[in-house]
């Protein structure tokens, strides 16, 4: 048999590559094969949905917003009165807030979607893989995928990652029959794809266009004018996937439409450009923007980012063995012909994976653990393609030794991070440490034991897979029997030094609760936060300078956060006659009252970090004058002077409190503004 470095495209190819529609494995065991890896994905994220409640309150006010009113469902608003929007596109939303409209408001609703969601990226991902390397290496991939850690958390939370990845595994899919054939309607759909993908999460779609781009202009059959035409076509389609929404909103006037949360000038230019744009990439100089002093939830820019204690367990398990396939990969390939598929999808995958993770290791702004799920797909599909090509090549010495390093830089890496939560589940590490040592002595010495070389095989093949598989499948069944609550989740146990939220800017304090699961890291079934317990005030990500939350006991707000049961009757008396039942600092607030009241409209001022609703304060006292706001919520301390936003809202709480009396309800200080 011919080494790797000898092989080309059509040596090894199997048939499905010269003729895609005659995929390889369309065995009879392979459509149950599918259906059970499905079922199996749906049972595990729909499993007890509602357990986290509203999961993050601030998106879930939102969806709720959209439930009641469809000016609030086209621009993603906080409120169902539209005084500002959240600080993202509402594509997410909108699939949410219409499963909502259809079902009613509620958790389960609102995340099934989600969970559903998850379920297409898996099948999506196995047919893409599929088609070029058959059904074992595309079931392969969906498995990796849908056992990802992070994946399992984001695709029963409420956050737009999850139609994020979805929608871009759904481009990765067009692109590839776009490259069989150079057919125009494929690349126009992956454009689309992308484009609706950019309405769910803005820049970070964009991250995979330079991949998808180069796999298209170097491996589609067809000349170089044709291939340049289809990019201007793909790119063209993209823009107006991506910028009908965004032309919309720039046209109108300021009057006809919400505040643009995340935006200091009310401007949708500054949303994407600035806040999640160049924002996140080099921080702002301080603040929850991110750099120097800013906040970081994902440790220290640099190459290991992705490896450290925050963000290790998210989805690196098999990262290192993703970078090998890559790079043998591509070695392997090197002298293929123009068209060759398996270069084209180590390409495509690799220029996905390296692009998206050189951003999240090296960005001084916000990056957030749970970011990671964007590169679980393409971690997946390269460590599918990897087996694939070491199982065409399994006779030969090199991959035999090939396969050896991986399994042993995948199983060793698999225990260190199992050491970072040493009280949890401690016989894994035993069991991974094994299976790497029994992988290792199969894979080496089954040639040489000649007669039982095929068992020898065998059983190295199972416990490689239990040696890198193993930790992140109980990571995924950690947190998928754990609710998650908050505005930064995190996939799996809690890591040893980790025990909050992540890192408040360099040398702060690591998390914040002491180990309390309040702000995202799973807690056991039917645990929940403790009320009163809110983060520090003017925490990053929380609102802002006075954002508070209420406490109290009485009903759940959303986020882990109550708000009493006389505040919520107070906000609640007359609601029909306000088109806000109260105003208050910051969106993490508001969205908590809104949803303790069933969906009541509660003007956030400031946004979610007092970067978006700059309202002046002539327009608030006209507000006030007219009848449209009943209280202002000042804080939760049970007294004092109103919270304090910006500079440019603190005028308003000024106002507020030297011309209206203060009056407790339920622990938290308001004010009748219509006295």
């Amino acid at each position: 048999m011919s080494t790797i470095d000898s092989l080309d495209a059509t040596t090894i190819a199997p048939r499905s590559l010269r003729r895609p529609h005659e995929a390889v494995g369309d065995q009879r065991w392979v459509r149950p094969a599918l259906i059970a890896l499905l079922l199996l994905t749906a049972l595990a994220y729909l499993l007890d949905l509602s357990a986290s409640g509203n999961a993050n309150s601030f998106y879930a006010a939102a969806v709720q917003a959209g439930t009641k009113s469809w000016k609030a469902f086209f621009f993603g608003s906080l409120d169902s009165s539209s005084f500002i929007t959240t600080d993202k596109p509402p594509a997410s939303i909108w699939v949410m807030a219409l499963s909502g409209r259809i079902f009613g408001f509620s958790s389960w609703s609102m995340l099934a979607p989600q969970a559903l969601e998850g379920v297409a990226a898996v099948a999506l991902l196995y047919a893409t893989i599929k088609r070029w390397f058959g059904a074992p290496a595309g079931l392969a991939a969906g498995a990796m995928l849908a056992i990802t850690p992070i994946a399992a958390l984001m695709f029963r939370f409420n956050n737009p990652d999850a139609l994020l990845v979805t929608l871009l595994v759904a481009a990765a899919y067009c692109l590839v029959r776009a490259v069989e054939a150079a057919g125009t309607r494929w690349i126009l759909a992956t454009g689309a794809l992308v484009g609706f993908a950019f309405l769910a999460k803005l820049g970070q779609a964009l991250l995979v266009v330079p991949a998808f781009g180069l796999v298209y202009l170097l491996a589609a059959p067809t000349t170089l004018r044709r291939r340049i035409a289809g990019l201007l076509g793909g790119l063209a389609s993209l823009v107006v996937c991506a910028g009908w929404w965004v032309a919309i909103v720039a046209l109108l006037p300021a009057s006809s439409r919400p505040f643009i949360d995340g935006s200091p000038d009310n401007n949708i230019f500054n949303l994407i450009l600035g806040y999640n744009g160049l924002q996140r990439l080099f921080g702002n100089g301080g603040g929850a923007g991110g750099g120097g002093g800013g906040a970081s939830f994902s440790g220290a820019p640099g190459t290991l980012r992705l490896f450290n204690d925050l963000m290790g367990g998210q989805a690196s398990w098999l990262l290192p063995l993703a970078l090998i396939a890559l790079i043998a990969g591509l070695w392997a390939r090197r002298t293929a012909p123009r068209t060759d598929r398996t270069r084209a999808a180590l390409l495509l995958w690799g220029g996905w994976l390296i692009v998206t993770a050189a951003v999240f290791s090296y960005s001084q702004g916000i990056i957030h653990t749970y970011y990671a799920v964007a590169l679980a797909p393409p971690i997946a599909a390269l460590v599918a393609i990897g087996g694939w090509q070491l199982w065409q090549r399994r006779a030969t010495l090199r991959a035999r030794v090939l396969a050896a390093v991986a399994v042993a830089v995948t199983g060793g890496w698999s225990y260190i991070l199992l050491d970072r939560t040493p009280s949890w589940q401690p016989w894994l590490r035993v069991l991974v440490l094994g299976a790497t040592a029994v992988a290792l002595g199969g894979l080496l010495s089954a040639a040489a034991l000649r007669r039982f070389a095929r068992r020898a095989s065998l059983v190295a093949i199972a416990a490689a897979l239990i040696a890198g598989l193993a930790g992140p499948a109980a990571y995924a069944m950690q947190t998928v029997t754990s609710a998650h609550t908050g505005s930064i989740p995190s996939a799996g146990p809690t890591v040893a030094g980790n025990p909050g939220f992540g890192v408040l800017g360099a040398g702060g304090p690591r998390g914040f609760g002491g180990g309390q699961v309040l702000f995202g890291r799973g807690a056991p079934r039917g645990v929940r936060p403790s009320p009163g317990q809110a983060p520090p005030s003017g925490a990053p990500g929380f609102g802002g300078g006075g954002g508070r939350f209420a406490v109290g006991s009485g009903r759940l707000g959303g986020g882990g956060v109550s708000t009493s049961s006389a505040l919520v009757k107070a906000l609640q008396s007359r609601a029909g006659s306000y088109r806000w039942v109260a105003a208050t600092m910051g969106s993490m607030s508001a969205a908590t009252y809104e949803l303790a009241t069933g969906g009541d409209p509660v003007m956030a001022i400031g946004g979610f970090n007092n970067n978006g609703g700059e309202l002046s304060l002539a327009q608030f006292i006209r507000y006030v004058h007219a009848g449209d706001i009943h209280y202002f919520i000042a804080s939760g301390g049970g007294g004092g002077a109103p919270g304090q936003g910006s500079a440019g809202t603190s005028g308003i709480a000024a106002w507020v409190q030297s011309h209206f009396s203060a009056q407790t309800i339920g622990g938290v200080t308001v004010y009748d503004l219509t006295g």
